[in-house]
């Protein structure tokens, strides 16, 4: 598993000094700086720590639309998002928890497979501009 621990500083710039384009999850304490999208690959996630302490699971799509809700496992406790599989149901992409499988909508953050449980999913933005969710 890849972790990474967010900056406490909020970043104005949104591309490195490489030019390659800074992810950012919008978090109670602003936009927060986590990586730079490289570092995200299609099918595999990404945990980080947010400044007050809580996990966020990160995935990029093939089409290079990036994704964050919360890493911690509703069903479980646990906290293994980011270590799930990912794919699409409707036209929806989903990570499935990899203990006991429940399916999470990576836009909104719902249970594909119990309506009544969803995790946080957080506003996402890059160099590329802002993805409201």
């Amino acid at each position: 598993m890849t972790t990474t621990t967010a900056p406490l500083t909020r970043t104005g710039a949104a591309t490195t000094a490489t030019g390659t384009a800074t992810v950012e999850i919008r978090c109670p304490q602003g936009w927060v700086a986590v990586c730079t999208l490289d570092d995200l690959i299609p099918g595999r996630g990404v945990a980080a720590l947010l400044p007050d302490g809580t996990q966020a699971a990160l995935f990029v799509d093939r089409a290079g639309q990036p994704y964050a809700i919360a890493n911690r496992d509703p069903f479980t406790g646990a906290q293994v998002l980011s270590r799930g599989l990912t794919g699409s149901a409707d036209g929806r992409p989903f990570v499935a928890s990899p203990l006991l499988k429940q399916r999470f909508d990576l836009a909104s953050g719902s249970c594909l497979d119990d309506p009544s449980v969803s995790v946080p999913a957080y506003r996402v933005r890059t160099g590329s501009g802002e993805r409201a969710s």
